[in-house]
């Protein structure tokens, strides 16, 4: 017994909970985030990069440039063990999660949407979703927060989480910076089509199989066989490889109708239905919440089993 315990304080999960911990009591930095610093390096890589063209090439040598040598700096320092791997790992972890921040985003809606203040909900919900919010009614506003939140649940927390438990804290920051660059240089438009391909791309293949057990989590945490079905059918129909399985499980794990037509940059886009059940209303927003939270948990648990399991 004392050799599984011994095995379980070295394992991935104690870092991990720590990270989690901290991002529930301390949430993102206020000041001085690192992720802005690198968002303006990133910028300053593009600039440079942009003078030797915008192709496809161009692009997978920025973005190169922009993540490799920060992951490899970070796994030098890890590689030393002791303390210092425990302080990166926990560090890094909590720096590449954001589970508080995506809660407090989504109640900010939440709370006007639920007393009638429909245009502070519209104007709350416009600072997280690219979509159009000036039109939309009050099943529409909790309709994109809860979308927002289900498919937030995946890139803001559980990729880092998925990663981090494969390569520790130098695992957690490639995804974090590998998201970030998508988030930056991954549009379909005449600027980033062909120089953000790799970030599109990459950030596809990171987030994978994270997405599949974010899917997963979902499903086993809420109405099970109706979020598997939707998962089934539902997501090849998504544009997204990974936002689609995430979004169509959340969906019918919480009994909802999610999806369909929206409008971006003043461009309506037909896009297919999600889920199946009655329109997202106010209060689904905090269950939708409460799955991502409960997935967390369960995430921390198999990550603690694994790590015994493997190691035993």
């Amino acid at each position: 017994m004392s050799a599984l315990f011994v095995l379980f304080l070295f394992s991935a999960a104690v870092p991990m909970g720590l990270a989690l911990v901290l991002d529930r009591l301390l949430g993102e930095p206020r000041r001085f985030h690192p992720l802005v610093g690198f968002g303006r390096y990133a910028g300053a890589v593009e600039r440079l990069c942009r003078r030797f063209g915008s192709n496809r090439a161009v692009g997978l040598v920025a973005w190169s440039l922009a993540v490799l040598p920060w992951v490899a700096l970070v796994g030098s320092l890890h590689a030393e063990g002791g303390w210092l791997r425990l302080v990166l790992d926990v560090g890094l972890l909590y720096l590449a999660v954001g589970g508080r921040s995506l809660a407090e985003h989504a109640r900010a809606i939440a709370a006007p949407l639920a007393a009638g203040d429909l245009a502070e909900a519209r104007s709350k919900l416009s600072w997280i979703v690219s979509r159009d919010t000036s039109q939309l009614d009050e099943s529409g506003v909790a309709k994109a927060t809860v979308e927002s939140v289900l498919e937030n649940g995946n890139d803001a927390i559980f990729g880092a989480l998925f990663w981090f438990a494969l390569l520790g804290g130098p695992g957690a920051l490639l995804f974090r910076l590998a998201n970030t660059l998508d988030a930056m240089w991954g549009y379909r438009n005449a600027r980033y089509l062909r120089f953000g391909w790799a970030a599109a791309r990459i950030d596809d293949v990171l987030n994978f199989v994270p997405a599949r057990l974010t899917a997963l989590s979902y499903a086993l945490l809420g109405h099970t066989s109706r979020a598997l079905h939707c998962w089934r059918t539902q997501a090849p129909t998504w544009d997204s490889p990974n936002a689609g399985p995430v979004m169509a499980s959340g969906a019918g794990a919480l009994d909802l109708s999610l999806g369909g037509p929206a409008v971006y940059h003043g461009h309506l886009e037909e896009r297919p239905a999600l889920g199946a059940g009655a329109p997202a209303r106010a209060a689904d927003i905090d269950k939708a919440l409460a799955l991502v939270h409960n997935s967390t948990w369960l995430w921390l648990l198999g990550t603690a089993l694994a790590s015994v399991l493997v190691h035993a």
